[in-house]
């Protein structure tokens, strides 16, 4: 009967250790796991919020270069005190798109407020250029990442013609 006991002991003792490196380890590969969820987690979220940039901006420059296309006149660009300012004229309205401290605003010279295209552009240059008689536009865009997880620069060029002489 005794050394049926001490076996039993012996077993029961062993049992317990494993049980104890069991826990530590699915512990440790939780701990691994959950790391690597939130990597992921974040890695994702900042490629979303790199597409909503793409988007947005692809939005504005199609909005821009239909701008442009619809000119009535001759589109004209300003280096002001306040930054680069577009003006396209528009029947007896004109459109101004502007690029002050980091923001891109595109303003009805009708409306009382700017619409805020971006909020944080790293750069923005609009020019003009005459070719084979037509007067081309472009816009080179850079915007700002919102993470720094987002390595992609988000760069972006712009062409239109005026429809009208």
């Amino acid at each position: 009967m005794k050394i049926t006991i001490a076996k039993s002991r012996r077993t029961a003792g062993i049992l317990l250790v494993e049980c104890v490196v069991y826990i530590a380890l699915f512990a440790i590969l939780t701990g691994i796991g959950t790391a690597a969820f939130y990597l992921c987690w974040d890695q994702s979220q900042a490629y979303i919020d790199a597409t909503d940039d793409i988007t947005a901006a692809l939005r504005a420059g199609e909005r821009w270069r239909a701008d442009v296309r619809g000119a009535t006149g001759k589109v004209s660009i300003e280096n002001t005190p306040a930054g680069e300012l577009l003006r396209i004229p528009r029947g007896k309205d004109q459109v101004f798109y502007s690029y002050h401290n980091g923001a891109i605003r595109r303003k009805l010279a009708s409306a009382n407020s700017p619409e805020m295209l971006f909020a944080k552009v790293n750069a923005s240059q609009m020019s003009t250029e005459v070719r084979n008689g037509v007067t081309a536009c472009r816009w080179e865009l850079q915007l700002a990442p919102r993470r720094p997880e987002t390595q992609l620069p988000l760069l972006f060029t712009f062409e239109a013609a005026e429809t009208t002489p």
